[in-house]
């Protein structure tokens, strides 16, 4: 009679194997590479298909800019953004606020009823910032590598639908840096000028970043909610939160006690994580300061602790791709501090982390996230190509470049793995 055999595994002689990367996909068509060397020197590296392939030699070059003065013109940028667009202030003849217009261009995700003159003036200005940081600051210099590598770039850069990768050292807001592509006399030929309204882009760094076992996929698909319910209420947010939980095994949480308990799980199986919270930078002097989010409870959560509860883990099942829709959450790092929020949890198995790199007015992160959540729930498409596409959306309906702000790290080329599959 056939009897059940107790059997005991004492090796793994496939471990070396199990361990390879698994998520191959297509290279991307431009791949740009910042390296920070020795001495604070920047080597720039360029390869793909998009680019001209260079008889017995590569395109290379060591820049004169410094990593500082670079972070330091990206945090001016990003700053340029909240100052001149996100607090824009209509005021009279005499200079004085129109309080019926208080912040405009923050209260609403739809700017289609608002001067085009007024946008067209405050977006040319922020064009020229995402300009200047690009080619006069980073890429600066009149030696001959650098005049070359500019050029090339900039011709590749001008092209448009490209899959672009920047694997860098320096952690730029690239999808808010401007080719000089596009007209300055319309807005739309403003908005054709930003790399997030171009092409797909991600940033990477880390190498390998995602040794270890491939994704499961589950059925109804496994996401969560993490939330501060204060946030929002006169937003669509309560909509975002009924669309995760339709279809779907939802887990919503509302304090760091609830994220803290399931991130320290090792079998924490999660195909999406959203987060629609408060970011804000703390630390203390002469610490760098890290990017924390704030649950209901108001506790700060941030990259630290991700590495608290995941660095035992770190080949477990834990690939989800991660929407952390609080302000500056789509900021990849800083000179000096790797302790970042969506850094850490890339470094920990996320497959890839959206997030604005702005303080980003409630009312437009809402409508984004439910727009976003909408299409990656239903497994359509891929991380990078939602996010272009809807960049692209609110620019031409609403005549808004807030989304362009959201910034992906990784992830370009990630989607919902649905049960059966789903056409693109």
């Amino acid at each position: 009679m056939p009897r059940t055999l107790t059997t005991q595994v004492v090796q793994d002689p496939s471990d070396g194997f199990r361990l390879l990367p698994h998520l191959e996909t297509e290279p991307p068509d431009l791949r740009v590479s910042f390296d920070v060397l020795g001495g604070g020197r920047i080597r720039a590296r360029m390869s793909g298909t998009s680019v001209p392939a260079l008889k017995g030699t590569e395109h290379k070059a060591d820049l004169s800019a410094r990593p500082d003065e670079v972070h330091g013109g990206a945090a001016r940028l990003c700053a340029r953004w909240k100052e001149r667009f996100v607090d824009f202030q209509p005021v009279d003849d005499r200079g004085r606020a129109l309080s019926d217009r208080r912040r405009p261009y923050a209260s609403t995700a739809d700017l289609s009823v608002e001067s085009e003159d007024e946008l067209r003036a405050v977006v040319a200005d922020l064009a020229r910032g995402g300009e200047s940081l690009l080619f006069d600051t980073l890429l600066r210099g009149e030696d001959v590598r650098t005049e070359m590598f500019r050029t090339y770039l900039r011709a590749a850069l001008s092209k448009e639908g490209l899959r672009v990768r920047f694997d860098s050292d320096l952690h730029l807001p690239w999808t808010l840096l401007c080719s000089d592509g596009g007209s300055a006399a319309t807005l739309d030929g403003l908005f054709a000028r930003f790399l997030g309204h171009r092409h797909q882009i991600e940033h990477t760094g880390d190498a390998y970043a995602w040794i270890g076992p491939s994704p499961g996929i589950s059925q109804p698909p496994a996401v969560s909610l993490n939330h501060d319910v204060r946030v929002g209420r006169a937003t669509r947010a309560d909509e975002v939160a009924k669309l995760l939980a339709e279809g779907t095994s939802c887990t919503a949480r509302t304090t760091y006690d609830e994220l803290v308990r399931d991130l320290a799980n090792p079998h924490l199986e999660e195909q999406l994580m959203y987060f629609w919270c408060h970011g804000e930078f703390i630390g203390n002097e002469p610490e760098p300061h890290v990017l924390a989010i704030r649950l209901t409870d108001g506790t700060p959560f941030d990259g630290h602790t991700v590495r608290e509860l995941r660095a035992r883990h770190r080949h477990s099942c834990f690939r989800p791709f991660v929407l952390l829709n609080a302000c500056y959450a789509g900021v990849a790092g800083a000179s000096g501090d790797r302790a970042f929020l969506g850094r850490m949890f890339i470094e920990h198995g996320a497959q890839g982390v959206l997030g604005p790199q702005i303080a980003m007015p409630q009312a437009f992160a809402a409508e984004y996230a439910l727009k976003f959540v909408t299409r990656y729930l239903r497994g359509e498409a891929t991380a990078g190509r939602i996010a272009h596409e809807l960049a692209r959306h609110f620019a031409a309906r609403y005549r808004n470049p807030l989304g362009f702000a959201y910034g992906l790290h990784g992830g370009m080329d990630v989607r919902m793995e649905r049960a059966g599959g789903v056409e693109t």
